[in-house]
Order: C-alpha cells, then structure tokens, then sequence
C-alpha cells in the first residue's frame, strides 16, 4: 500500500494550468461525497466529468487506480457500479478541506516555533528515503541544510514516519531559532519563495479578470476547476508565516480571487450537480 504522503506529493507535481483527472477526481470527491455516506454510480461521474474535457476511458482508469490506492471502494448494484470514499480517502479529502477553508494559505498566528525532522537511512533505503521526503514535503517541511527539515510551528510527523516505518531512524523537535539564526533567515534558506509566488501568480493570471470562466460551460464545471487549482495550489506550497513575508505576497490576493470565486459557482454548481447524481446510501 503506497504512503498517503507519497500520494498527495506526486499529485502536487503539477501546475495550474496542467489538471490531471486524479486531482479533479480528488476535488470533486471533497466537494460532495466528504463526511458522506453515500455511493456515487460511475456515470455519473462521467457525466460531470465531460463537461470539463475528460473522457469517460480516464475516468474509468482514474477510478480504477484510486480503488486499488484503497481511497475508493466499489459497490455493485445490479448492472451498475457506484464508488464510495474509503475511511483512507477520507482523511485525505479532510485534509484537502482543511487547507483549502480552514488552515488557509499563509500563517498568521504562528508561535514562532519550528518542527524539526532529522533522519539518517542505510544507504540501501533510496526508496523509503524519496518516500519520507515526500511525505515531508507534502506535510510543509523545506530542506534547511543536509539531512535537516523544518516547518514553521508545531506539525505532527509521528503518525506519518511510523506509516514509512521509519520511527527508528527520524528525530523530530520543536525549537526556536537563536542567534545567529533568525527565522526570517529560515523562511529564506529552507524555502524557495520564487518558485512558491510563481504558483500564486499563474492562479491569479488564470483567474484575476473579468471573465476568466469563459472557457467553461457552467458553474459546476467552474466550481470543479477553480477548487482543484486551487487545492493544487496549497497542497505544494507551505503555510509560510505572515509576518516573514512580503506585504505584495501573492498568496494574500490569490486566496480572496479563490473565496470569492468559489462562493459565487456554489449554489448554480450544487444544483447542476444534484440533478446528474445517482447515489446509494451505504
């Protein structure tokens, strides 16, 4: 069974403008069948799904991979097949909710503490080693220098080394930085903020105009790609703190054109959506 961390890492190797089907399939699971316990049949995901471009052969595959990730499971009614999220699945899409409404893109009450990961693996561990990386990358950490990770304020690492099992050979702390080290410096160092604001700028020339949804056929389709550019977004860039970065941050004005966005596609969205679903209840 491959690591969660490893999971959502791969699927943020990609831009806002590149949408695989798997991280559509991911927002548009976190949108409707979150905290549900209901099942919904493949053609209607399909449906959906073809009002963005997708086709009904990489819906079906996507499917297929995600039940064999254990996030899906299938239940079969009759001659058709309904999919339902797996408590796995579950855990990813509340942490995609999470990020996306409630942790939000910057931090603006850190403490001024650091999560520290140190590790040291044989040299025989490439794999497990690309994998806790991975894992770390995804939950925040920056590489600070050789070996050492950190992110800002207090990040829960041991679920994540002990789903590696990797407990035995990764030291985690929670400090503060003290002279000569500042944690402006840390932000610098461990963080590459270029590339991090590029992704804030592509989001914002995608969706910063006054019609930048004209590409789309309705607000379910605007709705399904806004939050999965979104979600792209947040999941691949740490929640770096307020107070070290710059006040032109393009991360503060991209989260409004996203709020903003998605709360005016919700309502026409939803309804769209109510009338393609065919669900079970499980």
């Amino acid at each position: 069974m491959q690591n969660e961390g490893v999971i959502r890492a791969e699927a943020n190797q990609e831009s806002v403008t590149f949408r695989r089907p798997q991280s559509v399939m991911l927002s548009f699971l976190g949108q409707y069948l979150r905290d549900s316990s209901s099942a919904i049949c493949s053609g209607s995901i399909i449906a959906i799904f073809a009002r963005l471009g997708i086709s009904e052969d990489a819906v079906r595959s996507t499917l297929t991979r995600m039940v064999r990730r254990e996030l899906l499971i299938r239940h079969k009614r009759g001659r058709k097949m309904y999919f339902g999220v797996t408590e796995r699945g579950e855990r990813i899409l509340n942490d995609g909710y999470n990020r996306v409404w409630e942790s939000g893109a910057v931090n603006w009450d850190w403490d001024e503490t650091w999560t520290l990961v140190g590790f040291s693996l044989p040299n025989d561990c490439r794999r497990e080693r690309h994998d806790l990386r991975s894992s770390l990358i995804w939950a925040g950490f920056g590489l600070l220098q050789p070996g050492l990770w950190v992110a800002p304020g207090k990040v829960q690492v041991a679920d994540m080394v002990a789903d590696l099992g990797l407990s035995d050979f990764v030291t985690v702390m929670i400090a503060r930085p003290d002279t000569p080290t500042d944690s402006a410096e840390i932000v610098n160092r461990a963080f590459n903020l270029d590339t991090i604001a590029t992704g804030y700028h592509n989001f914002l020339n995608n969706w910063d105009s006054p019609n930048p949804w004209h590409d789309w056929p309705d607000d379910l389709a605007r709705q399904l790609i806004i939050h999965t550019d979104w979600l792209q977004l947040v999941r691949q860039n740490p929640r770096l703190p307020a107070a070290y970065l710059p006040a032109d941050w393009p991360a503060f004005r991209a989260e409004h054109v996203f709020q903003t966005l998605a709360k005016k596609f919700e309502l026409e969205g939803e309804s769209i959506a109510a009338s393609l679903f065919d669900l079970i209840e499980l």
